[in-house]
């Protein structure tokens, strides 16, 4: 049994606001308190936005690739990013690069890529979850989600829903020492009717590690390479 990806989280000192600019760069409705994105394409998953004192710091290791269809479309949606808060970002790329690295107004970086990708060229809006990670860690969530690889090559890996969606995809070594805790996170939970505790156990198995326990009930894990998840109750 699989675990289901619920929801990527990310913790924001206004979560009201960075959820209202994610709506508008992805077209994405806003849900319950206006802290919540579902998603209008196959993405498969919600975004979600918690609350931190922390004010963001260092690079995530965690970001979104967003495609284009033309020239146009690319130029169209940096345009609409910057008009609702984003700013570039400079992370040593290449003028001959035809990619565009952004921030959205807490800093969380994100990428707006040129058209003609080939590897993400049946992706929606949101090509990728692009990771900085491991081998063992791309093998570690192709497990836990019981998604296949797409991609594994060079100690570079990659997964995709059977369902279609974004892919994740883990750049390999070297990974980027990690400092404090990621701003990103996944929130998976087991199938309806399924038992949580046996697939932390099973997590636990194939490489986590057991963290926290939550009143809420869910169980805060990490995967191999020390990024934090959450895990809900089922459902």
């Amino acid at each position: 049994m699989s675990f289901r990806l619920v929801a990527l989280s990310v913790d924001a000192v206004d979560p009201v606001g960075l959820a209202r600019f994610w709506a508008g760069v992805l077209g994405w409705e806003a849900v319950d308190d206006g802290t919540e994105l579902v998603p209008s394409d196959d993405t498969g998953f919600r975004l979600r936005f918690e609350a931190t004192p922390e004010p963001k710091a260092g690079r995530n290791r965690m970001h979104f690739d967003l495609t284009s269809t033309s020239i146009d479309d690319q130029q169209q949606t940096v345009a609409r990013a910057l008009r609702l808060g984003g700013s570039h970002y400079d992370v040593g790329q290449l003028p001959e690069e035809e990619h565009v690295v952004l921030a959205d107004p807490e800093g969380n970086e994100f990428c707006v890529l040129e058209p003609g990708n080939n590897f993400l060229a049946d992706c929606g809006l949101v090509g990728a979850i692009s990771c900085d990670g491991s081998q063992a860690v791309g093998y570690f969530w192709s497990k836990a989600l019981g998604w296949p690889l797409v991609w594994d090559q060079d100690q570079e890996t990659a997964i995709r829903s059977p369902h279609g969606g974004p892919k994740i995809t883990w750049g390999g070594p070297p990974v980027r020492p990690k400092t404090g805790r990621n701003r990103l996170h996944f929130d998976v939970s087991p199938p309806l009717g399924g038992n949580q505790q046996a697939e932390v156990d099973r997590l636990v198995s194939l490489g986590a590690a057991r963290t926290e326990s939550r009143p809420d009930g869910s169980v805060m894990m990490t995967d191999p390479d020390g990024n934090e998840f959450c895990v809900l109750p089922p459902g």
